[in-house]
């Protein structure tokens, strides 16, 4: 059997607004991937959910709080033949419901956008797959 590393599992949330815009976060020039847009979120930890480290990470990352029956899996995207190790998997879950107005605490900046405009924006690769799959 092949040496598979250990999966890096990622959580992300896509933010829906009632006029059709979504929230996508800069990432801080200073990380890896500096500069582009990304759903906001971040690593599952050692003996969490999925959906508590979403709940943890948009809180830490936004400062707004989500509540667990608001989180809707949606979707998800996977490292393949880029050779990223550990391969990664990112969960995406849409909110519809949160309490607080997002912002950047960690840096960065965050912006409302279409499904056409999200498109546009420079992403990382897994994030490009979320905004295909989220709207085609």
């Amino acid at each position: 059997m092949e040496n598979i590393p250990t999966l890096l599992t990622v959580v992300a949330a896509a933010f829906e607004r009632p006029d059709g815009r979504w929230l996508m976060h800069k990432r801080p020039a200073d990380k890896h991937h500096g500069g582009l847009w990304e759903f906001p979120g971040g690593k599952v930890e050692s003996g969490e959910t999925p959906v508590n480290a979403l709940i943890r990470e948009i809180t830490e990352e936004l400062g707004v709080a989500i509540d667990c029956a608001n989180a809707v899996p949606i979707g998800f995207a996977e490292s393949g033949s880029e050779g990223v190790i550990p391969p990664i998997v990112i969960l995406l879950y849409r909110l519809n419901e949160w309490i607080g107005e997002p912002v950047a605490l960690e840096g960065g900046a965050v912006g409302w956008f279409t499904p056409a405009q999200m498109a546009r924006l420079d992403k990382p690769p897994l994030d490009c797959s979320l905004v295909d799959r989220l709207f085609h």
